[in-house]
């Protein structure tokens, strides 16, 4: 993966061969032209976003599309419109305007609207393409990046969906100034997970400058959002369709998904679920004797420090969590798998724990 930067604007390449794409990240790039027209191949564009994203950025947005037919459909916004319903609606605009097979799909807006706008590009007549421009700090460090696209059911999160890659990835820093400060901070719930299973070094950068990025400090921002797609970019390049080594981006994400169902789609941020998700895998990794009290001591404090809970919901038991594990995607043959922390900077996907032990964590903070 290659990378070139100037003042303003930093090119990453994801590399996936024929399915390759770049990450345009600096400021005042959206509504500029030239860092989408070379991805657009027909002459229609089908602009979707929600509700809360559309009176901010759309209008602006749309002035880099103004070369080709612009169509729009502004959906509800929220983790629990995610799912088949919904999705709907963009076909509906899409056959309404009659959107052909080389029609691009752009998402404008966080990680709901990324998902959902990639599926129903990856499904809409066989497959067209698509453009993201993530508006949340959550989308342009994790859930733009890799073309995982697809929706909720109510039985479980993210269990209907498609690989399928965009053809560009457009993050505009600038559009964080509006974002509201909680999900400011889910978003830095993933960018910590960059550093603790694959980039120590990182991880040790961010303890420095947690405060500065909540602060939406530039350069702070820009160095982040960089390093969190470099590193994701590299897993992503190495394992597309989870096979193997890209699971370990999942770090906390099953306790999390166990806490998003449990508590209703919405109800828990995503990034807020994986905070706390994220302090159970590092307490399970500590009950193993993989990491020492430092280290559980300052997965806690960083994500603390960037006001992100530490603690599933009250209402949770460990029984709920069992229960909901088990159906969450990574059982492989019946096995629980989870990914676990064998230092800072290095995770691993493993069953290899006793159910005992998950229960030791799960009995200690969930009461």
């Amino acid at each position: 993966m290659n990378a070139h930067s100037d003042r303003a604007m930093t090119t990453l390449n994801v590399d996936l061969g024929d399915r390759s794409y770049p990450i345009y990240i600096g400021h005042s790039l959206l509504g500029d032209s030239q860092w989408v027209n070379a991805h657009v191949r027909g002459k229609q564009v089908m602009i979707v976003t929600n509700e809360t994203i559309a009176p901010l950025y759309l209008e602006l947005a749309k002035r880099a599309f103004q070369a080709y037919q612009v169509d729009t459909v502004v959906l509800p916004d929220g983790e629990q419109y995610k799912n088949l319903d919904t999705l709907n609606l963009i076909y509906d605009a899409l056959l309404e305007n009659r959107h052909n097979r080389t029609t691009t799909l752009v998402a404008l807006g966080g990680g709901v609207i990324g998902d959902m706008t990639g599926y129903a590009a990856a499904s809409y007549q066989r497959g067209v393409d698509f453009i993201q421009i993530p508006t949340t700090l959550l989308s342009q460090v994790d859930s733009s990046v890799g073309g995982k696209t697809g929706v909720n059911h109510r039985l479980g999160k993210n269990m209907i969906g498609a690989f399928h890659q965009p053809n560009c990835v457009v993050i505009d820093i600038d559009s964080l100034k509006t974002l509201p400060r909680p999900e400011l901070a889910a978003g830095m719930a993933e960018v910590i997970k960059y550093g603790l299973i694959s980039d120590a070094p990182f991880f040790s950068w961010l303890q420095q400058n947690a405060e500065q990025l909540m602060q939406l400090d530039s350069n702070c921002l820009i160095h982040a959002i960089e390093q969190s797609c470099r590193n994701k970019a590299k897993v992503v390049a190495l394992d597309e369709r989870e096979g193997g080594i890209r699971a370990i981006l999942n770090l906390g994400h099953t306790f999390g998904h166990a806490i998003e169902t449990a508590e209703g789609y919405g109800q828990w941020l995503h990034g807020e679920a994986v905070a706390a998700g994220t302090v159970m895998a590092a307490d399970l990794s500590h009950k193993l004797g993989w990491i020492n009290q430092q280290s559980l001591d300052a997965v806690h404090e960083i994500l603390t420090r960037c006001g992100l809970p530490v603690r599933p919901p009250v209402d949770m038991t460990s029984d709920t969590f069992m229960q909901l594990m088990a159906v969450d995607k990574k059982v492989l043959d019946g096995k629980l798998r989870l990914v676990l922390l064998k230092a800072i900077g290095e995770a691993v996907v493993t069953d290899d724990f006793d159910l005992s032990q998950l229960q030791a964590t799960l009995a200690e903070l969930t009461h």
